[in-house]
């Protein structure tokens, strides 16, 4: 038999006024005394610290012990293993027990009961939370920075209701599939966020929240071309917020490579000013569209892991949503401010964490990865998943690899110069296979293929 622990410390409270709903907790424990499913569903949704009085906090504990171990759950088996526990005056005695069985309560409003002491709980929580972020005030050996990150995450799961996953069972995970499968018949879409390559959603199904996906490709084969046609066609569909951290280009040159992709005039001709006096009207209407779309730019040098979780926080908490992270690219990355001499070892770190963020904030993360040198020395210069620079875990954290090849890089005498391939090297929920795109240089633009 599993055994009883009780606590035996009094509430450390700040204020003895802090939220609290006495009603609420009463009804709740009442309601567990009559019905196992509402046992069931309560320890699913609530701890025992969400209950404010330390005597229900033990008549919950009591009772969840008893749950657990296959005991039935009455008045008199309650009051029995309190008092074999020495808490049943402590918890107020056998009159406080009877109080909960002359309550009647209504299991129909059981969920909106321990919705409120909930609701009074993390009220509690951001109570003490502010009481902390005072004293850390007062903390100098501490740099302030980490003072901040820690009070930022802390603040951010109050307001993801502390990021309490409630445990499904089969039944009802199989039963939110169903309804789910139901309304995608009734309106079908793609699941994820569509790129705006066909051939290419056809194979991801578009890109999946929770997804990390590598974005790989030897110097100068459109990685960032290719990401910011992505952005582009995923932001002016879904008007979602889209995060981009650029840590090699500076967001004045990534703002020049979006309005050329856009007008559709070279680069180089863009930077020199050599605009003609027909461009202009195509450049101001695409401003006015660019800057009615929520792009987000970040071109903090080498970011870490603790930046990326921060802006990311502070962008959700402005926006309410984050619809896409891009980040290029990954081995400009610092999994920390200290620097490490083994870097193989920090790049898997970061890719580990980089999958913790996007299940984290249930988003898609795109991340750009050079390519080893190997491929150079090969005679098929087509990439594959080994080519991955200092890979470590890199293809294991992933779940799609996508890998840009133009074969007129390398062969001036190719047939189609404007033909490049995309090739889905891993797909964990999906088929592989290659997408050929047509990208014209002179604009560093992606197409689907004609």
């Amino acid at each position: 038999m599993q055994k009883y622990e009780h606590t035996e410390e009094p509430i450390k409270i700040i204020n003895k006024y802090l939220p609290h709903n006495f009603l609420a907790e009463k009804i709740v424990l009442s309601s567990l005394l009559i019905s196992s499913e509402a046992i069931e569903m309560t320890s699913r949704k609530i701890n025992v610290e969400t209950f404010y009085f330390k005597n229900h906090q033990e008549i919950y504990k009591a009772i969840l012990f008893l749950y657990q171990n296959n005991i039935s759950i009455d008045i008199l088996t309650l009051t029995a293993f309190l008092q074999d526990q020495g808490l049943l005056e402590q918890v107020g005695g056998i009159e406080s027990l009877c109080e909960l069985i002359n309550q009647v309560p209504n299991l129909v409003y059981l969920e909106e009961y321990i919705q409120l002491m909930q609701d009074k709980f993390l009220r509690r929580l951001l109570i003490k939370l502010g009481y902390k972020t005072i004293n850390s005030g007062y903390v100098t050996n501490i740099p302030l920075e980490n003072i901040f990150l820690e009070l930022e995450k802390q603040f951010f799961n109050l307001t993801s209701d502390l990021q309490s996953q409630e445990v499904l069972t089969s039944a009802e995970l199989f039963s939110n599939i169903l309804s789910e499968l139901k309304q995608k018949s009734l309106e079908p879409a793609l699941p994820g966020l569509s790129s705006g390559f066909y051939d290419l959603d056809s194979i991801t199904q578009g890109f999946q929240k929770s997804d990390l996906i590598i974005a790989a490709g030897r110097p100068s084969m459109g990685k960032t071309a290719f990401c910011i046609n992505v952005t582009l066609n995923i932001i002016k569909k879904y008007k979602c917020p889209v995060l981009f951290f650029s840590l090699e280009m500076s967001k004045e040159q990534l703002i020049y490579r979006i309005l050329a992709n856009e007008i559709e005039i070279s680069n180089t001709r863009l930077k020199a000013g050599h605009i003609y006096e027909t461009d202009w009207l195509g450049i101001n209407q695409v401003v006015k569209t660019l800057s009615s779309l929520p792009l987000f730019i970040d071109d903090t040098p080498n970011l870490s892991i603790q930046d990326i979780r921060a802006k990311v926080q502070k962008i959700l908490f402005d926006q309410n949503q984050v619809g896409l992270i891009i980040i290029d690219y990954l081995q400009l990355m610092q999994n920390s401010k200290l620097p490490t001499d083994n870097r193989v070892q920090e790049l898997s770190q970061i890719t580990r964490a980089l999958k913790g963020i996007a299940r984290e904030f249930n988003v898609p993360i795109i991340t750009l990865s050079q390519l080893s040198r190997n491929v150079e020395s090969r005679l098929n210069k087509r990439p594959i998943l080994s080519d991955l620079r200092e890979s470590g875990s890199i293809e294991q954290d992933a779940d799609l690899v996508l890998m840009l090849y133009r074969d007129s890089y390398y062969n001036s005498n190719a047939s189609n110069t404007n033909l490049a391939e995309l090739i889905v090297a891993k797909h964990r929920n999906g088929p592989i296979g290659t997408v050929q795109l047509e990208f014209e240089a002179k604009y560093t633009k992606f197409k689907n293929l004609k």
